[in-house]
């Protein structure tokens, strides 16, 4: 009975490492933020500076970069997750559903949680294109542009082939981190606020996998890796309309 779940043991001891890995430089960034770390503090204030100044010097990027904040706003990713677990529940995947909303709602808590007990002051700039209100650590867009794009491209993982998929990850990465830097660049994040949420997210997302890999290995699901063939492997045919696979760009 053990030699079944070998795997299953592996891929959690694996999924803790990388939580593990994760959490150790969002830890440094939450206590150097706490702090006040003075070499942290010098490159935050001296990236955030070159990034807007840069911004600045160059006028025809200020409106673009103003359209990001309604652009990648968490809500527009939370909304979007909203949307396609509604589809994936009309579709009869209600556990997929429930991991979409369940990752994207414990993001957003978490994030909310640790700008409130952390209260970070946002950067002061004599120009800042933008301003926004609330805690500086960690950034609540860069957090979740990289859990939303994230939960996205695992979801539909199992009904993309060969370069679609690696297209799918880079579109995702991205936008994750242009979401992350245009923040810096208007002036309303420091540079270890979009690192923190870049890490945290990540972790979320990672725990979050491992648990719903736990629930399949449970189930006798045969095992998965889900950055290649996504989370439900198995919900192909209720996540693609014409319950067929996508092929690769070139290949019809």
């Amino acid at each position: 009975m053990a030699i079944p779940f070998r795997p299953l043991t592996l891929r959690l001891a694996l999924a803790s490492t990388a939580v593990a890995l994760a959490a150790v430089p969002f830890t440094f960034l939450l206590w150097a933020a706490v702090a006040h770390w003075g070499p942290m503090h010098r490159l935050d204030d001296d990236a955030t500076r070159a990034l807007n100044g840069y911004a600045l010097d160059h006028r025809a990027l200020v409106r673009p970069l103003q359209a990001t904040s309604y652009v990648f706003h968490a809500w527009v990713f939370r909304l979007a997750i909203v949307a396609l677990a509604g589809r994936l529940l009309h579709r009869g995947a209600k556990r997929l559903a429930l991991w979409a909303v369940t990752t994207i709602t414990v993001a957003g808590l978490l994030g909310l949680l640790l700008k409130v007990v952390v209260d970070r002051p946002r950067p002061s700039l004599p120009q800042p294109i933008a301003h926004a209100p609330g805690g500086s650590f960690p950034s609540g867009h860069a957090m979740t542009a990289a859990v939303g794009t994230a939960v996205i491209v695992l979801i539909l993982l199992p009904v993309l082939r060969g370069a679609w998929k690696a297209a799918a990850w880079t579109l995702a990465a991205l936008v994750t981190v242009a979401s992350g830097l245009c923040r810096v660049a208007l002036g309303v994040h420091y540079l270890s606020d979009v690192l923190a949420g870049w890490i945290l997210g990540a972790a979320v997302v990672i725990a979050t996998v491992a648990a719903f890999e736990t629930w399949r290995r449970a189930e006798h699901r045969p095992p998965a890796h889900p950055a290649e063939d996504g989370v439900e492997p198995e919900a192909a045919d209720r996540i693609a309309p014409s319950h067929r696979t996508t092929g690769a760009p070139g290949n019809g």
